[in-house]
């Protein structure tokens, strides 16, 4: 009589994980910094059709690295929760806190009970009106959830990029100098120029009059870039 196959839940949880990490950390990375105006996203990203900074509402944006597929279904779920949410309510209702929480749960929950966990890191960032304090969350594969305070980073070499980013960030960043460092930052780890035309950048603009978001055209880029 054949032995039964066994594995601990102990161990099938740390395959898992083991999986998703594995994952997470072929995608390339995206930096998170807090200017003097806003938020601003960085993150190397060579293609020109498929973004992986969005907006999800008025003032909160999302960015995911990983899979593809799998942080697309998630930006798309995230737009439709704020939107019923927003009609059913108010606009005022929807908020980066309740967003977040609601994807924990959703990636806990697929990490838990499928086979195959979710190959992502996501973000979700909220700036308020005047001198209010930004809300960025950090949301990884397995639903745990964190309140990063002036930057972060997801995918590829994340945690290299954050032990870089700490000694130089501060809290009078301009958005050129946030762009330069968070560009440093990418190229310094993997010792590399990145191309221009291979970056994707947007920003939350606390002074922009209603939706927050906007996406930087490469000329705009090529403005903040010291080759300029």
């Amino acid at each position: 009589m054949p032995v039964p196959y066994y594995v601990s839940p102990e161990q099938l949880m740390q395959d898992k994980a083991e999986y998703a990490k594995k994952g997470i950390a072929k995608g390339r990375s995206i930096v998170v910094l807090e200017f003097d105006q806003g938020v601003l996203f960085v993150a190397d990203n060579p293609s020109s059709s498929l973004n992986k900074i969005s907006e999800i509402y008025d003032n909160i944006a999302f960015a995911g690295a990983g899979k593809y597929s799998e942080f697309e279904n998630l930006r798309k779920a995230g737009i439709r929760h704020a939107d019923l949410k927003g009609y059913m309510y108010s606009r005022e209702d929807v908020t980066a806190k309740s967003l977040a929480n609601a994807y924990s749960q959703s990636l806990g929950t697929i990490f838990s009970q499928e086979v195959k966990p979710l190959e992502v890191e996501i973000l979700v960032v909220a700036i308020s009106e005047g001198d209010g304090a930004s809300e960025i969350y950090r949301i990884d594969f397995d639903g745990s959830i964190s309140d990063e305070k002036g930057f972060t980073v997801i995918g590829g070499k994340a945690e290299e990029i954050k032990s870089d980013l700490k000694s130089k960030v501060s809290s009078d960043l301009t958005i050129k100098k946030a762009f330069n460092l968070a560009l440093e930052s990418l190229e310094s780890i993997d010792q590399q120029k990145l191309n221009i035309q291979g970056i994707e950048v947007a920003l939350l603009d606390r002074k922009r009059s209603g939706r927050k978001f906007r996406r930087l055209s490469t000329e705009e880029i090529k403005k903040f870039s010291k080759e300029k």
